[in-house]
Order: structure tokens, then C-alpha cells, then sequence
């Protein structure tokens, strides 16, 4: 595929954009001249590796990215996204889609980085988890620094704040025990000491705090009463001290999160306050639901993962995807897959004719940072999948005899983008359309609809235009006085196609041809 030439933007062309990520980017730039702050301009996503990376977390990365790429654009300035694992979490509970559960059972409570991997490929099941992560993010090409909550807390990167934290204990406290039950308020506190006994994380109250020395006292799982500097990874921050720990640490300027985390967020907010300084700049976008409805999980492996949209899609379909309205809950689920990728070569047809702010607000400008391909395919993956069907084969070498037919002037590049194509139609047919085929007998409405269809095609031929198969199409329904059409289509795709949705048909005949779009029909004609 041939990338295009990036296009040249003014500032009026920036201005003018109105897409989300322009203006996250000019949020963002508001933070920025009320801090006044110099150097690099950190963008974070946070990952907790207690689960395999599955498309939430892509799109959390995807999409910063996006913001990140518009406010360069606007502003010029240097950034960097941070990848944070969270990998020093102790394990809550066994995922349900992981080997070995006996053994990660064994090791509950313990820091992530200290269970061993379940897969046996690693040294711990965190750093498998997390090399899983940086290859799907290398995989997409994204920019990014990835940093481990383990290292950050034992090389001492998180002491300076980890003793700011003690300082206003206090006033943390005031921020989160309001927000708590009081069976809770018991044992709460902020920091959760590593047990010298047992290496587990412990949720336990501090029995004294000596801020000036960075020291806590605790009791151990073993009733001893322990002293601890609260420095060099001895202990972590609890979930939302944690976060606003982070952001306060690393300098965060913009870290978007879901909106199951939108307490969350305004807690840990307060809480950089309470530090003395200021929260990040984000916003809260809707999650992605599985075909039920309910809330993709991690650690229950629903929804669609990251492989298996790449079995029948290319990233930048999947890219685009999440682009796509944000703060709306939307269902990802397998029968999107058609329908995204023919949205998205439709974009990139559209880009190339494009300038100014209108360019800038197109998906692909986003996907691809500024450089989308030039060549399209001649034809969409919905009728891709409608030549394999109809013909019973993905054999790259007769879809593509097929496609030089319609489109002979299509150039090697626009055959190449198809290639790809071709290979995701064909799975995704063996996958999701073959098992659900079911053809039917026509009625006598139409029945003498398709035998009129049929004469038609052959009286056409072959070479006939685009438009005369779409009319002789309509004229054969019209013909039969139906009165809603789209119930002519539909007995037709049920009769021909062995689905209640096809192709559109003045296109389909064009490449499949007159003559084997006619024998199709008559093979339906001849069901009983």
C-alpha cells in the first residue's frame, strides 16, 4: 500500500478542526498555560497487567495517541505517552481465561511481578503480561515509554512522592474515607506495606506514621508488629492514592479513562491537590460491550480480542473503530468487522480530495498520524464476501479475475490493497456466513420475479452497465406490485443468497457476470 504524501496544515487549518481529538487537544492547551510548565508534555495510559491486554487497552492507547498527534499539530511542542503497568497490584482474583489456575491461586495477594507466569515463558507473570502488551503496541506502531509501577517503587523514582503522600496523610484520608463503607474505614489506609513474612501486599491500617523518618508501623499476617520505611518499593500506594501518586510523580498533563472510572478520576484528582498539585486533563469515554450488552472484561476474555479482529481485519479498520464517538457505548462484536472496513477505505477515498480542516477531521488522518494510503481496493469487502459466497471459493487468483473484469483499469497498487482483503473475506466467510447459509423455495410472487430476473441477465449479457442489472433488478419487483421493495430484496437474497441481506446486485452481476448471476437464479428457482 502506498502511503500519500503528508499534506501541509496551517494553523487556520488546525483551528479549524473540529474533530474529538482537536478538541481534547484544546483542553489540554488551557491546562497548559494555567501551569505554565516547561518541558515535554506527558501523556499516560495506565494498564493493569493482572489480565492479557485485550482491545480496551488498545483503544486507550490508540486514541491518546490521537490527542497527542493534534496537540503536536496545534502547538508544536514536544510530548511523550507513558505506558504504566500497574505490576506491582497484588492479585485480587484468578482471570478466568488463564492456564495454571491452581498455582495463581496459590499466589493471591502477591505482587503481580512476583507470581510466576502461568504460561512458563517468562520470568513473572507481570513481564509476561507486559511483553504481551509492548508487542501489540510495537504490532500498531505506537509511540510510547513503557514504565513498570515495580520499578518505579524499588528504584526510588516514587519516594519523593511517597513522602508527600505521608506528609498529608491526613488529608488524603479526608478524601477517601467519605467515599467508603465504614467496615472499610477500619483498615483504610493509603499506603499497603509489602509483608516481610509472607511478600504479600497487605491491606492493613497504619498503627503509627512518622513523616519526618518516612516511616509506618503495621502488623505483619504473622501478628508482629512491623516499622517500614514507606520508600524503596517496602510499600505501594492503594488503587486511587496510586493513581494520583503517579500523576503527581510523573508530571501526567493528559490520561483519558473509562467511564466505569469517573469517581475515580475526581478522587484521585483531589488527592494530587491534597499533594499540591494539579490533575491531569482527560475525559471519561464509554466502554466497549460484547453482542450482549454487558461490559468487556479482561479477565473474563469477552468481546473480541485483538487477534481475532486481526484475523478478519486489518488495525486500521480496528483503528478507526475506536475513533469513532468516543463517549458512546458501542457493541463490538464480529458483525461490525464488514461494515468498519468498507467505512474505512471509504474515509481514505474521501482524504485525498480533502484540504484544510475538513483533512484533519477525517478518521484517517488520525489513524494513520498524517499519512493514509493512496490506493483504495475496486471493490468493498461487503461484495468481497458476496463474490465468495456466490462463487464457493476464496482462491485469491479467481476473486481477483473477477475484479479485473469490473474494474480493468485498476492499477497493481489498488490490487494489491485488495490482496489483504481477500484473505480476511474468505476467513471471515468460513466463519461467519457459511454455518448460517440457509436457502429457502421462492413463493409464487417470487418465483415470477426471479424467472423475469433471470431472462433479463441473459438478454443483457455480458459487458452491460452497472446501472441497466441494478433497474432490471427493480423493474422484475416492480413488475410483481410489491409494494415495500426491500421485501423483494430480501426473498431474493433468501432464495439466491441463503441470507436475509446481499449485494447490491447491479454491482454483483457487473463482476460475477450476467450469465452466472442468471444460473444462481435459477438454482434458486429450482428449490422446492
Amino acid at each position: 500500500m502506498t502511503a500519500s504524501e503528508p499534506k501541509t496544515f496551517t494553523a487556520a487549518d488546525a483551528d479549524a478542526a473540529k474533530s474529538w481529538p482537536f478538541e481534547e487537544a484544546r483542553r489540554l492547551i488551557k491546562r497548559m498555560e494555567r501551569v505554565k510548565k516547561t518541558g515535554p508534555v506527558i501523556f499516560e495510559t495506565g494498564y493493569g497487567p493482572s489480565g492479557l491486554p485485550h482491545i480496551g487497552t488498545f483503544q486507550e492507547v490508540a486514541r491518546t495517541t490521537m490527542v497527542r498527534r493534534a496537540f503536536e499539530l496545534l502547538t508544536s511542542r514536544e510530548t511523550k505517552l507513558v505506558c504504566f503497568s500497574d505490576d506491582m497490584d497484588g492479585l485480587r482474583k484468578v482471570p478466568d481465561n488463564l492456564p495454571n489456575k491452581e498455582m495463581l491461586e496459590r499466589h493471591l495477594q502477591m505482587p503481580l511481578t512476583k507470581i510466576p507466569d502461568p504460561f512458563g515463558s517468562n520470568e513473572s507473570f507481570a513481564y509476561h503480561n507486559n511483553a504481551r502488551l509492548r508487542a501489540f503496541l510495537d504490532q500498531f506502531g505506537f509511540d510510547y515509554d513503557f514504565v513498570s509501577s515495580t520499578e518505579q517503587y524499588q528504584s526510588g523514582a516514587f519516594d519523593a512522592t511517597l513522602m508527600r503522600m505521608l506528609e498529608k496523610y491526613d488529608d488524603v484520608m479526608n478524601v477517601i474515607l467519605p467515599t467508603i463503607g465504614d467496615e472499610r474505614r477500619q483498615t483504610y489506609s493509603p499506603f499497603l506495606p509489602i509483608s516481610p513474612s509472607t511478600g504479600r501486599v497487605l491491606y492493613v491500617p497504619m498503627l503509627e506514621r512518622d513523616a519526618n523518618a518516612g516511616t509506618v508501623v503495621f502488623e505483619d499476617e504473622n501478628g508482629e508488629k512491623v516499622k517500614t520505611s514507606i520508600t524503596g518499593g517496602a510499600v505501594k500506594l492503594q488503587w486511587k492514592a496510586d493513581w494520583a501518586g503517579r500523576w503527581f510523580a510523573l508530571g501526567v498533563d493528559y490520561e483519558m479513562a473509562g467511564e466505569d472510572l469517573t469517581e475515580s478520576t475526581k478522587l484521585s484528582s483531589r488527592i494530587v491537590r491534597a499533594l499540591g498539585g494539579v490533575p491531569p486533563e482527560g475525559f471519561n469515554y464509554q466502554l466497549f460491550l460484547d453482542e450482549t450488552g454487558k461490559k468487556i472484561s479482561k479477565s473474563k476474555g469477552n468481546g473480541i480480542s485483538i487477534d481475532e479482529w486481526l484475523t478478519y481485519a486489518s488495525p486500521e479498520s480496528l483503528s478507526l473503530y475506536v475513533f469513532q464517538a468516543p463517549k458512546k457505548a458501542k457493541k463490538l462484536y464480529f458483525d461490525i468487522i464488514p461494515k468498519t472496513v468498507d467505512e474505512y477505505w471509504t474515509w481514505v477515498q474521501k482524504y485525498r480530495d480533502q484540504a484544510g480542516g475538513k483533512a484533519l477531521d477525517n478518521p484517517v488522518w488520525h489513524v494513520h498520524q498524517g499519512t493514509p494510503p493512496v490506493d483504495t481496493p475496486p471493490v468493498s469487502f461487503a461484495l468481497l464476501l458476496n463474490l465468495v459466497s456466490a462463487s464457493g471459493s476464496a482462491d485469491p487468483d479467481v476473486l481477483r479475475g473477477f475484479i479485473k473484469k469490473y474494474r480493468p483499469d485498476a492499477s497493481d497498487n489498488e490490487l494489491a490493497a485488495t490482496d489483504e482483503m481477500i484473505a480476511f473475506a474468505g476467513r471471515y466467510f468460513d466463519d461467519f456466513i457459511k454455518p448460517h447459509k440457509k436457502f429457502r423455495a421462492p413463493d409464487a410472487r417470487e418465483r415470477a420475479a426471479l424467472e423475469m430476473l433471470s431472462a433479463r441477465f441473459k438478454e443483457l449479457g455480458e459487458g452491460g452497465e452497472e446501472n441497466d442489472y441494478q433497474t432490471a433488478v427493480f423493474d422484475a419487483g416492480k413488475a410483481q406490485n410489491y409494494e415495500n421493495i426491500r421485501e423483494w430484496f430480501k426473498g431474493l437474497y433468501e432464495v439466491v443468497f441463503g441470507q436475509s441481506d446481499g449485494p447490491r446486485m447491479g454491482a454483483f452481476t457487473r463482476i460475477f457476470g450476467a450469465a452466472e448471476t442468471a444460473k444462481l437464479i435459477d438454482a434458486g428457482l429450482s428449490r422446492r
